[in-house]
């Protein structure tokens, strides 16, 4: 895949691999839905809870992009991924806090106490393929960019984004979070 072009063909992505799970238990299109809905409940920009509906989109770029056989072992770059897939269609208000969420992590192990033991622990597998906490300078420059809030929003939406228990996500309701939220941006 390329670059998407219509919100069907997202859809599409999440229908035929949105059921698949990654190092987490709980579904990608579980883990998109519960991430919007914390930001909604949040009030947050319908940008931003677009954002925390397709942070994830890359996983599922990869999973057809391999056939659905996605490595773990490596960082895929999913939120690269995932934003040059989504440009065409949405504006940086989107796409910025996705490429940044996973800095926010990175931002957060290095800056916050107890941040480190609240990942789970696909969170933590991950930080490491990503390049564990950034130094101060990393972090310092982190803290300097304009997307910097929307990103450590997005972050924790994406930790707190793993209830088991509500699992059985329909595809309507991602399909509902996607359209009204468009309309919108």
């Amino acid at each position: 895949m390329n670059k998407f072009t219509s919100l069907i063909e997202i859809e599409s992505l999440f229908e035929k691999w949105g059921q698949q799970f990654y190092s987490e238990n709980i579904s990608q299109t579980a883990h998109a839905v519960q991430c919007a809905q914390l930001a909604e409940e949040a009030d947050a920009s319908s940008a931003l809870v677009l954002a925390a509906l397709l942070h994830d989109v890359g996983h599922l770029v990869d999973l057809e992009d391999s056939s659905g056989r996605e490595e773990h072992t490596i960082d895929t770059v999913h939120e690269a991924t995932a934003v040059r897939m989504l440009a065409p269609l949405f504006p940086p208000a989107v796409t910025a806090p996705i490429a940044l969420h996973v800095e926010g992590k990175r931002w957060l192990c290095a800056r916050e106490d107890g941040y480190f033991e609240t990942l789970s622990a696909g969170s933590v597998a991950s930080l490491v393929l990503q390049g564990g906490p950034m130094t101060d300078a990393e972090a310092d420059r982190f803290m300097a960019m304009p997307q910097f809030a929307d990103a450590i929003s997005l972050r924790r939406w994406d930790d707190i984004g793993k209830d088991i228990s509500k699992d059985q996500v329909p595809l309507d309701e991602f399909r509902r979070i996607l359209h009204s939220h468009f309309e919108q941006i």
